[in-house]
């Protein structure tokens, strides 16, 4: 069942342009009469002339609209500068309604400019049908999907015109939630590393979950690759490296690690690097993104540790892999733990729990309970001394000054963190990042 309709007057082509208001109507007639109750949510896309009346299209679409009133209070016309502002409005619109199903009415001409659109603007959440803007009576056109006749590529000069287009219009959007904010590491040198971890204030991502500096895309959530890469773009502007030369680790929740330089496998928790001016990341929403730095040997590394990575080893197959690849000495390596849930708010199940308890019976509370609290940051450095790392140099919760604390508790704090153990499936994504400065 169709939960919304977008029409597309945007651009008409000019045989059509004289004929907007017999066509919008034509089309809401048809829309009204073969919905379903509740009618669809339709939003009637136009274009907005630079200079000209913000009401203009509003007023001249008027005697169009004024006889739908079953779809009056579920019908906005939305007028933009841009496809891509028109496009980006409507979808905040949806987002709003949490609406996924969309039947798009346009032009003809339209339809293969239009998926490119989409398909940069939206993710797997959303379903799209599309149905060409002379609409018939069939009464079943909003329930059912019309044949789709052969797809046609755009020219590759279009595509990257609205790539663009999207990439402008995004960089022109406000910053939400307050400025952009990175918590360092006292323990790392800034004369030989920029890190730091993010919080989630000062990006464009305005879905409550994920809003506003939200850096992973996936096709399960409503942030698309566009605004996850403006978001690291701002984010890259603020720290000062280079977004071109960014590396984010494939999660697979083990313990692989990626060497930079070499071939990369499909999935890794770990990475390390002994490259200047190339910037690695872990993410972390809940889980721990770990930084590694050796000052000596001018090599770092990042891994993404939750439950599974923490038990599997994952911070020491990343230290190893320094140690292996670039002659660190585990003595001089630096670690430092991220933002995470802490044992305040994270539980496991019993079974699961034995595992931890094993490590030291310290990392585990109310052992007994079906669902024990857990505290990996504890386990990852317990099993970091035991691998070599100096318990002076790893930094966690456990600092005696609270105002060096960066491993704050994610569930805690959700004006400055994410966290999918409080929020759902729906939710963003922090890092931690590092590089070696030229």
């Amino acid at each position: 069942m169709v939960e919304a309709v977008l029409i597309d007057l945007f651009s008409l082509p000019a045989n059509l342009q004289n004929n907007i208001e017999g066509l919008l109507r034509n089309t809401l007639e048809t829309i009204e009469k073969c919905s379903s109750i509740p009618a669809p949510f339709v939003y009637v896309m136009c274009c907005q002339r630079q200079g000209s009346e913000r009401n203009g299209e509003q007023e001249s679409l008027l005697p169009a609209l004024r006889d739908f009133q079953s779809l009056k209070k579920r019908l906005e016309v939305v007028r933009a500068l841009t496809t891509a502002a028109a496009l980006y409005t409507i979808k905040q619109r949806l987002d709003e309604k949490e609406l996924s199903i969309i039947k798009v009415i346009l032009p003809t001409l339209r339809k293969d400019l239009m998926k490119v659109y989409i398909d940069h603007l939206f993710t797997a959440v959303y379903q799209f049908e599309f149905e060409d803007l002379q609409v018939t009576s069939d009464c079943e056109n909003l329930q059912i999907a019309e044949p789709r006749s052969e797809e046609q590529t755009p020219p590759t000069q279009d595509v990257a015109l609205i790539r663009s287009e999207i990439q402008m219009y995004l960089e022109s959007l406000p910053s939400l939630k307050g400025k952009l904010t990175i918590l360092r590491s006292s323990l790392i040198p800034d004369d030989i590393f920029l890190h730091g971890f993010t919080t989630r204030t000062g990006g464009i991502s305005y879905i409550p979950t994920l809003s506003s500096c939200n850096l992973f895309s996936s096709s399960k959530r409503r942030d698309p690759q566009v605004v996850v890469k403006e978001n690291l773009r701002r984010l890259a502007n603020a720290a000062g490296f280079n977004p071109e030369t960014f590396h984010r680790v494939k999660i697979d929740h083990a313990n692989a690690v990626c060497i930079m330089g070499k071939t990369e496998p499909d999935s890794y928790d770990g990475i390390v690097t002994n490259q200047k001016g190339v910037t690695i990341a872990a993410p972390g929403a809940d889980c721990i993104p770990v930084l590694f730095a050796d000052p000596v040997r001018k090599a770092c590394g990042a891994a993404h540790s939750g439950w599974k990575g923490t038990l599997l080893g994952v911070s020491m197959a990343t230290v190893n892999a320094m140690v292996s690849e670039y002659g660190c000495n585990v003595e001089d390596i630096l670690v430092v733990l991220g933002p995470s849930v802490g044992p305040c708010c994270y539980k496991l199940p019993h079974e699961s729990a034995k595992e931890f308890h094993r490590i030291d019976p310290k990392c585990v509370r109310l052992f007994d309970s079906a669902s024990p609290y857990i505290d990996i940051r504890r386990a990852t450095r317990i099993l970091l001394e035991s691998g070599g790392i100096l318990p002076e140099n790893i930094q966690d919760d456990s600092v005696t000054d609270q105002n060096q604390n960066i491993t704050f508790c994610t569930a805690c704090h959700p004006d400055k963190f994410y966290s999918h153990f409080r929020d759902g499936a729906n939710f963003g994504t922090q890092i931690g990042f590092i590089s070696i400065k030229d």
